[in-house]
Formats: structure tokens, sequence, C-alpha cells
């Protein structure tokens, strides 16, 4: 892509960003077709935000998460500093389509994974990350349908990305555990809304971890030290309604909630 239609591009989808609107699709002009180009306007994205980008999520981990928005692998999207709540915070609905919540494991990275020709391996990323935490993320889309506009669309519009919450550092000795069959549960309102475990994370959270490290190496500048990455939904995404609080809880890795307005 010429670099008149990534910022052409950009530019729609920060505007839909800021006043929650909708659109089909980007024009033919400026519509990513390749994986590096929906990079390069992500990035563009945040570049035109005026925020600091503070870490990464990771949007279709699971089958049937890439079944339903037609993918055939995850893909990565940038944290804007201004979309990260505290925990237990209200998340305004206001213009959200997707109106979900999602429970995620959290790594902050301790140093750098600086971009490189040969891939890291999950051992290596695990011995960069500093500490681990439950979070909430709480998606959106710019897209009328998200399930039907491709990968390329979806990586260009921050990979659905929209507010987090990041819960505090884990205590437990999180790097003896086996976070594969690690449970997660969800309540709404105080009952069971859903369950799942770290075997929904592209099957394992630190193979996710890794596989972020490697997509920004090839489409990025890498990991950086302080960056926090949400590594994918747990388990089937809460359905959500202003009024509303969830409550994500990890177990022994401790909980945190989320309220809706």
């Amino acid at each position: 892509m010429k670099q008149q239609d990534i910022r052409a591009a950009a530019a729609i989808l920060w505007r839909h960003w800021q006043q929650s609107t909708r659109l089909g699709e980007l024009p033919a002009q400026c519509r990513p077709q390749a994986r590096a180009d929906a990079y390069a306007v992500q990035a563009e994205v945040a570049r035109q935000s005026g925020q600091g980008i503070i870490g990464w999520k990771i949007a279709a981990t699971s089958k049937a998460g890439q079944q339903h928005i037609q993918v055939d692998g995850p893909i990565a999207g940038c944290l804007l500093a201004a979309r990260k709540a505290e925990a237990g915070a209200r998340i305004a609905l206001a213009g959200n389509n997707m109106k979900v919540a999602e429970a995620e494991f959290a790594f902050r990275m301790g140093r750098d994974l600086p971009k490189r020709a040969t891939p890291y391996g999950v051992a290596e990323v695990l011995a960069a990350v500093a500490s681990l935490h439950p979070a909430i993320e709480v998606p959106d889309s710019r897209y009328e349908d998200f399930t039907c506009v491709g990968a390329a669309q979806l990586i260009a519009d921050v990979a659905c990305a929209c507010w987090f919450l990041i819960g505090a550092e884990v205590d437990a000795d999180w790097r003896a555990r086996d976070l594969i069959q690690h449970r997660v549960t969800a309540y709404r309102n105080g009952e069971l809304a859903g369950q799942g475990s770290g075997a929904n994370v592209l099957g394992d959270p630190r193979a996710a971890l890794a596989w972020v490290a490697n997509e920004l190496c090839t489409f990025g500048s890498g990991l950086r030290a302080g960056d926090v990455v949400i590594t994918g939904t747990c388990l089937t995404p809460v359905p959500v309604v202003s009024g509303d609080r969830v409550r994500a809880d990890f177990g022994e890795f401790g909980s945190l909630e989320a309220g809706f307005v």
C-alpha cells in the first residue's frame, strides 16, 4: 500500500473510534489485503490517536473464535494507553457493538524482545516476563459486521481492541503451575456466567505470548520492557448490558471486576 492510502485508511478507522460509529468496510482504494499492510494501517491508527502504545492484545486464539470471525489464525492489536481502565472501573457501553467481557491472562514484560530473524522460543519469551496478572478485555469493532471483513481489515482496526483492565500481580508461583489446565470462571451479577481454562488460548497462554513476540518481529519492532500482553479469552465471552458487573476469577491467581454503564 502507498503511504497516503495507509494514512487514509487509518483516518477513517480512527474517526469511527472517536465517534463510536460503524462502517461496512474500508474503501477499496485503501483497503489492506496483505498482513504487512494491515499492521501498517494499525500503527498509523495508533499514531493518529496521539496515545502511547502500552502493550498488545491477541484475538482469535481459540478455534471457535477463529471460526466466528472467519480467520485462520490469531491476530494482534496494540493497546492504547487511554483505553486502560483500573480494576473495578465502570466501563461505558454507549456505542459498543460487541458488548462482551473476556477473562484473559496478562503478561508484563521485564525486558525487550527486539526484532530479529530467528523465532523466539516459548522458554526464551517466558524468561523475559516480569509478572503475570488476571485481566478483563471489553473489545469492540468499528465494522458493522466484524465477522465477515477478513483478517487484514480486522488487524487494521487494531484487532477489535477497545477497553481493558489489568489486575494485581499474581503472588503465586505461576511459572511452576500448569497454565493450560488452570481454571478461569466468570460471574455476572454474582451468578455463574462461564468457565474455561488456559487451554482455550492457543492451547497454552505461554504459547500465545510467544506467538505475539514472533508476530511483532515479523510485522513490527518486537516487544518492549513494560509492555502488557493480554493473550485472549479463556472462556466464551460474557454478554453484558448497562448495570451489569462481571468478576473474572482466576483462583489462586486472583480476580478482578468490571462494571458496565
